[in-house]
């Protein structure tokens, strides 16, 4: 795809969205203390006898503020790795908030062992679609042998990672139970060694909160062994088609997957000998992706409590709290082929050109096809920029 410029109207308008995008992941903390706040008046209110009934529920408190801290410790860590592609202290519409100023100014208790980045981000490629929602870049994010330059980083200082979301710490956080494990509920600000975000004044909306709960629980799915059953029911069946279709991989075929999410089928294609190239839209899910793919040290590096901000559909308080290690493969040791890549942007707007006509052998569609403003489109798309032969996989899951 042929590189191309914004507009200064574009990357504006580019800037505003990504800033709001890391708004929301650096609000994650913030948000979440109100709702154990929010619990905690409730509690309150309660009458003697009542309170003496639920006792337990001060330990739980300070439990979720432990759970929380260590879900902010991913975050921050997933912030200070990634790399955007614009100047973001660049003033937009007289807002000079400069969200990787903010991030790098803050005083933290430990710094970032930076791996050497395993994908590379480069410029925004023809026929991006900046919207005015939620704007997205297009860049491709090359894996190992890769020529392309890394973008501007945030300026984050590198060193020891002392993290408390290592692996022994993760351990004693997921099966402590003593109280002098959690952070005091009368401090809220004491974090058990953990990273914490910036004290930004953030005017964050609900939805954007959400967006960033949901990236987490989406981790699970993509990147945690607990998320294999569901991965064998709606991916497996789309591997062993396209290791039937293509028994011959001595020259690898190219796939497409649009809607590629945190990118975990994009690069299991690539490991059966695909040049595998994901396409999604959402920079809530490309910054994950990135860090995930390009950061990991190791398998079950990361710990995280997916389910503290859903009071539903658990059977007790240890299922609400129960720790998840994350990612259960390490990315650069899967076997991949050259020429996986990550393109952010919208499908039709990147795979819509003429440079894209013929050029794929597959195209795998799961968790993306329901995403459509128009499916005939997308249909019609897809059969454009497949190769005479070529396949596609309508895989849908509702």
């Amino acid at each position: 795809m042929a590189a191309r410029r914004y507009t200064e109207h574009e990357e504006a308008l580019e800037i505003k969205s990504l800033r709001r995008i890391i708004a929301a992941y650096i609000n994650y903390q913030d948000a979440a203390e109100k709702d154990v706040k929010r619990y905690e008046r409730s509690f309150k209110k309660l009458s003697p006898a009542h309170k003496e009934l639920l006792f337990h529920l001060g330990l739980k408190y300070q439990r979720l503020r432990w759970c929380i801290s260590m879900n902010t410790s991913f975050i921050m860590n997933m912030l200070e790795a990634f790399e955007p592609p614009f100047d973001m202290s660049q003033c937009v519409d007289g807002d000079c908030h400069d969200c990787a100023e903010h991030m790098h100014g803050h005083s933290h208790a430990d710094t970032i062992n930076n791996s050497e980045l395993l994908a590379q981000h480069c410029c925004p490629e023809e026929g991006a679609n900046t919207r005015e929602t939620e704007n997205k870049k297009d860049e491709e994010v090359h894996m190992v042998g890769s020529s392309q330059p890394a973008a501007c980083n945030l300026g984050i200082s590198q060193g020891e990672d002392k993290s408390c979301n290592d692996g022994k710490d993760a351990s004693a956080a997921a099966n402590c139970q003593d109280t002098d494990c959690f952070a005091s509920s009368t401090d809220e600000n004491i974090t058990p060694g953990h990273r914490r975000a910036p004290s930004l004044p953030l005017d964050v909306p609900p939805v954007d909160v959400d967006k960033v709960r949901c990236i987490i629980r989406n981790i699970v799915r993509d990147w945690a062994q607990e998320g294999q059953i569901e991965r064998d029911e709606c991916y497996k069946p789309i591997l062993e088609e396209l290791n039937r279709l293509f028994p011959d991989r001595s020259r690898p075929p190219s796939c497409l997957v649009p809607g590629a999410g945190l990118g975990r089928l994009a690069l299991e294609i690539s490991s059966l000998g695909f040049v595998s190239q994901g396409n999604e839209f959402s920079y809530y899910m490309m910054i994950c992706s990135s860090f995930i793919l390009n950061h990991t040290q190791e398998a079950n590096e990361w710990t995280i409590y997916p389910w503290i901000h859903n009071n539903c559909n658990s059977l007790s308080d240890k299922d609400q709290l129960r720790a998840v290690s994350f990612p259960d493969i390490h990315p650069s040791s899967a076997g991949i082929t050259e020429g996986f890549s990550m393109c952010a942007g919208d499908f039709v707007e990147v795979y819509n050109e003429e440079s894209q006509e013929s050029a794929w052998d597959a195209v795998v569609t799961c968790f993306f096809l329901d995403t459509a403003h128009n499916i005939v489109e997308y249909i019609e798309i897809i059969s454009k920029i497949l190769k005479d032969g070529g396949v596609s996989s309508l895989a849908l899951r509702f």
